[in-house]
């Protein structure tokens, strides 16, 4: 590995296997990357080290891309001849980090000996970019087993990418992304990567490059910066699943709806369920001026908020990149639950896209409300996650909003939001119920809805609506003295059913 001596900048993706994206819940529509120090290298049968206070050292099997001859705004059709090698690399990430870099990755996966390389080189003259293949092995077990023909982004297309920007220098090394199947390591594992051209003549290979993972003594020092912390997404993603880092499955985690009362108010129309609330002196529980992207959608869930304030510039430059609130939010979305987010009416800018809409859907988000607007709109739409907005807009994050904080008590379409309280959304529009309330309005909706299914189907028997809507103690004591039905959801719905059918044959 003598070629690496001189080795200058490392550069990393964040993203670019299918299978990973997959995974993850999310799929970049352009590679974006991150830097990796020269300390980092580190060659075969080597050691790596997980600090002392830390659980989550993950590994990441990748293709490592060596430059050859300098690269500058280079075409794609010309980017391969600019790379001189290609090996086996292990991008070693510490999740307990991950968090505090927001992205950058500086301390998560810029340790010493972080990033293995060799250990025998593979000539990229004689090889086809897109016919290579990564396998990953911990103890002795396959772990990952990928081709590039499952990338996002084809390893040329990152080379001239990257060479838009800067310089690419010869003895430069970009680590091409991870194949799903990346998990964490334990001190004494063994971790060993292998990248090989099995169709090519010779099918080279670069040899297996291992690592063993030890024990560090040495823990972080609380003066001098952020410490490491985990929670359950760092857990589930270092690990690659929730099952695998033993947490429970999202569906089993309470979001406060009890799937009897969640069915009850998929039943009940929010115009019965406001007038209830009405009833009991709760007259600002609207979230006005959104309609829905999916037609005839209702969504029901509790609150998870979102407030963005106002653009300015010198905030949006710490709060607006990296791993930003937004993000967080929709990282942490649980089943069941409903982004609610605060854009003070405005609907001139995007307040999610495509790429949030799907880590939403593949969270098991029940919908989105904001008082914003929606870019990617019809991409979101063909997500099938169910979203309520001002509408459309093709902007950006950063034009009117900056993300600011989320699980916070917030403003929307002129309501308050709790985290926690629960949401309903139907054709009529969007209501917020105080938690606490919830089943009493539920019931008292339902009832509601058969009282009114019983005196349509008076009115389409020809009755006047004098007296009977609203009923006098007449109709009343003829409706108290009826045969009652079952009132299960199934048979209470097709007794509106009929009923609208009836008056729908009566016009």
């Amino acid at each position: 590995m003598t070629e690496l001596a001189g080795a200058g900048k490392i550069i990393a993706i964040h993203l670019n296997y299918v299978s990973r994206s997959d995974q993850r819940g999310r799929r970049p529509a352009a590679p974006s990357y991150f830097f990796k120090p020269a300390s980092s290298l580190a060659g075969t049968d080597g050691t790596v080290e997980r600090p002392a206070g830390t659980e989550l050292l993950a590994f990441e099997g990748e293709i490592a891309l060596i430059i050859g001859t300098a690269a500058r705004r280079v075409p794609i059709s010309e980017a391969w001849a600019h790379v001189a090698s290609v090996t086996a690399s292990n991008d070693l990430g510490l999740y307990d980090l991950r968090a505090n870099d927001k992205g950058s990755n500086v301390r998560s996966k810029g340790g010493d000996g972080y990033t293995p390389v060799g250990p025998a080189l593979i000539d990229a003259a004689s090889v086809d970019p897109g016919d290579l293949r990564v396998r990953t092995w911990v103890n002795g077990e396959l772990a990952q087993d990928d081709t590039t023909a499952g990338l996002l982004f084809p390893l040329p297309q990152l080379v001239a990418d990257l060479s838009q920007h800067f310089t690419l220098e010869p003895g430069d090394i970009i680590l091409t992304g991870t194949p799903a199947g990346s998990s964490v390591i334990a001190p004494g594992d063994v971790v060993e990567v292998e990248v090989d051209a099995p169709h090519a003549p010779g099918s080279p290979t670069s040899g297996r490059l291992r690592t063993t993972v030890t024990q560090g003594e040495v823990e972080f020092d609380p003066a001098l910066g952020s410490m490491p912390a985990v929670d359950d997404l760092q857990r589930a993603e270092a690990w690659g699943s929730r099952e695998l880092a033993g947490l429970p499955p999202v569906e089993q985690q309470s979001t406060g709806l009890s799937p009897e009362l969640r069915a009850k108010l998929l039943d009940a129309p929010t115009a019965g369920l406001s007038s209830q609330l009405r009833r009991r002196g709760l007259h600002s529980c609207f979230i006005d001026g959104l309609s829905a992207n999916l037609p005839g959608s209702k969504i029901v869930g509790t609150a998870k908020t979102l407030r963005f304030v106002p653009a300015r510039e010198d905030l949006f430059t710490t709060h607006g990149g990296g791993y930003n609130a937004q993000k967080r939010a929709f990282d942490a979305v649980r089943e069941g639950e409903i982004i609610v987010i605060e854009a003070r009416g405005d609907e001139t800018t995007g307040t999610l896209g495509d790429i949030l809409a799907l880590r939403a859907k593949t969270r098991g988000a029940a919908g989105v409300v904001t008082d914003g607007g929606v870019r990617d709109f019809d991409a979101v739409a063909d997500i099938g996650l169910p979203v309520f907005s001002k509408g459309a807009h093709p902007s950006v994050l950063g034009r009117k909003h900056v993300p600011w904080e989320f699980d916070v008590t917030i403003g929307c379409g002129g309501a308050t939001v709790q985290p926690g309280d629960v949401i309903v959304g139907d054709g009529d529009g969007v209501i917020v119920i105080p938690a606490d309330l919830a089943e009493e309005v539920a019931d008292a909706a339902l009832a509601q809805e058969d009282e009114d299914a019983w005196i349509a189907e008076q009115v389409a028997a020809g009755n006047p609506v004098d007296g009977l809507f609203p009923m006098n103690a007449e109709w009343r004591a003829r409706y108290d003295a009826r045969e009652r039905p079952d009132t299960a959801a199934g048979e209470r719905g097709e007794a509106r059913c009929g009923a609208l059918s009836e008056r729908s044959e009566a016009k």
